[in-house]
C-alpha cells in the first residue's frame, strides 16, 4: 500500500462520514506502560497464615510446658492409644528437629510426614527436644509440632515418647494406614 491516500477513497470517506462530530477526550492518554499489577490480597493471606502458624495456639495448655502429649483423633480406640504410649508399635523412622527455628522445624515436619505417607509409614518419632533453652516462652518446638500434627488429617494419634525415648522431649505419632484399592465389581 503507499504512502498517500487514494484521491477516491478519501472522497468515499468523507462521504461516509459527514455529519459527524469529533468527540472531545477529556482523558491524557499517557505513553509509559502501566505497572504490572500486585496481588496484595494474595499476599496478605499468605502473611496471615504464615503469622498464624507461627503465632502459639492457646488450645492445648499442656503444650506449652513440659508435660506429657496425649492426642487421639475421634475414632481411635483407647487400647491402640495404650500401645502407642507404651512403645509397642515399632518405630519405622524418626526425624530429629533439635538446633532448628520453628519455621525450619515446620517445614521438615512437613516434608517427613509426606515422606513417611507416600512410604506407608505407620509409626514415626518425632524428637522436638524438651525445650530447656527455651526461656520464659517453654518448649517453642513442642508447641510448634504439636499444632503442625494435629492439623495434619493422616495423624491418628500423638503421645510423649517412653523416657527411654526422649520422654517429654519426643513424641510418637501413629498415622493411618493406606486406603485399601476399591474393588472392582
Amino acid at each position: 500500500m503507499s504512502a498517500k491516500r487514494d484521491p477516491e477513497d478519501r472522497a468515499l470517506f468523507r462521504e461516509a462520514t459527514r455529519g459527524v462530530k469529533q468527540l472531545v477526550h477529556d482523558r491524557h492518554v499517557s505513553s509509559e506502560p502501566r505497572p504490572a499489577p500486585r496481588a496484595r490480597f494474595t499476599r496478605a493471606d499468605r502473611r496471615a497464615i504464615l503469622e498464624e502458624s507461627l503465632a502459639p495456639s492457646p488450645e492445648d495448655p499442656a503444650l506449652a510446658g513440659g508435660e506429657e502429649v496425649s492426642f487421639a483423633r475421634p475414632g481411635v480406640q483407647s487400647a491402640v492409644l495404650k500401645k502407642l504410649r507404651r512403645g509397642q508399635y515399632r518405630v519405622q523412622a524418626e526425624l530429629d528437629l533439635h538446633g532448628l527455628t520453628v519455621a525450619e522445624a515446620k517445614s521438615a515436619l512437613r516434608d517427613f510426614l509426606a515422606h513417611a505417607l507416600a512410604e506407608h509409614t505407620r509409626c514415626v518419632r518425632i524428637i522436638h527436644g524438651k525445650g530447656l533453652r527455651s526461656g520464659p516462652r517453654g518448649p517453642v518446638l513442642k508447641h510448634a509440632v504439636g499444632g503442625v500434627l494435629r492439623r495434619v488429617a493422616a495423624v491418628l494419634a500423638v503421645v510423649s515418647a517412653r523416657d527411654v525415648d526422649g520422654g517429654t522431649g519426643a513424641v510418637y505419632v501413629l498415622l493411618s494406614p493406606p486406603s485399601a484399592p476399591a474393588s472392582r465389581p
